[in-house]
């Protein structure tokens, strides 16, 4: 990625711990990097294809100002997702707060907080097997599109399939949904839990009967293993209902863990399941 620096962007605002801080102000000083595509701005010498670093410098100093937090991180973090939301060209940013006056009576020149920040590509595998298993389905979507964290960039056609696991019900209806974020793994599983409890999902059988299920597929590259999540998921490549799904909307996507993408995991078990 391409990237505009704002370096040093002044502002008088009214952030700190202390109450005077909040009553008077005092200067901070904020520096921006943003990951950005400026190679058809530069071809072209169009700024409609660039990102305008004036508008850009204009919104912070807004935003800025026209809040009061206590500490410098809740600042950074707070713009640096501001600026993301408010630009689709920007895809990460890079945001540091300096605090020149902090008051802590030692001599130092500032402190200072830097966060990075950058929406994140994610894949759900999303099924229903209760009652009207596309509104349900429909409705999860809509869920995850009304976070504003989350976009909902891709969804696939729903299939019908046979449960698997041993449990006798019905046969569920499933997807995939692909997602832009800024929420982290772990943040992205809480949204999922309050999308299946709104709906009532009820975890009573293991593998039984749901009116909604999510799962996290994968997210960017990324390997996590925890006592909570698991990515890329663990049973991608013998789920026939997660794979067909993905292979619609991102054939190419590739499991990091086992280095080959939808496609082919598709046709791995297209063969074994042939040769069972």
């Amino acid at each position: 990625m391409d990237c505009i620096k704002i370096k040093n962007l002044e502002i008088f605002a009214k952030h700190g711990v202390m109450p005077e801080e909040n009553a008077l102000g005092q200067k901070f000083v904020i520096s921006i990097e943003l990951e950005c595509d400026v190679r058809k701005a530069g071809q072209t010498d169009d700024l409609n294809y660039s990102v305008n670093y004036a508008e850009v410098a204009s919104f912070v100093t807004k935003k800025a100002t026209q809040n009061t937090f206590q500490l410098i991180e809740k600042l950074a973090e707070y713009l640096a997702q501001e600026i993301l939301l408010q630009y689709d060209a920007v895809h990460g940013v890079t945001l540091e707060v300096k605090k020149p006056w902090a008051p802590v009576h030692l001599p130092l020149e500032t402190v200072s907080v830097t966060v990075k920040r950058q929406w994140h590509v994610a894949y759900l595998s999303i099924g229903s097997n209760m009652g009207d298993t596309k509104a349900h389905l429909d409705m999860a979507v809509e869920s995850l599109n009304k976070d504003p964290w989350t976009r909902v960039k891709k969804v696939s056609s729903y299939i019908v399939t046979e449960p698997v696991g041993g449990v006798e019900q019905d046969d569920f209806l499933n997807g995939a949904v692909m997602l832009e974020t800024l929420r982290t793994p772990e943040e992205l599983l809480e949204l999922i839990g309050q999308i299946e409890q709104e709906q009532k999902r009820e975890r009573i059988i293991h593998w039984g009967p749901r009116t909604v299920d999510l799962d996290i597929i994968l997210y960017d590259q990324e390997i996590i293993q925890t006592e909570n999540l698991m990515i890329p998921h663990v049973e991608m490549a013998n789920r026939m209902f997660v794979l067909e799904p993905m292979c619609e909307i991102a054939p190419y996507a590739i499991n990091p863990l086992a280095g080959c993408c939808m496609l082919e995991l598709k046709e791995q078990l297209q063969r074994k399941e042939m040769d069972s």
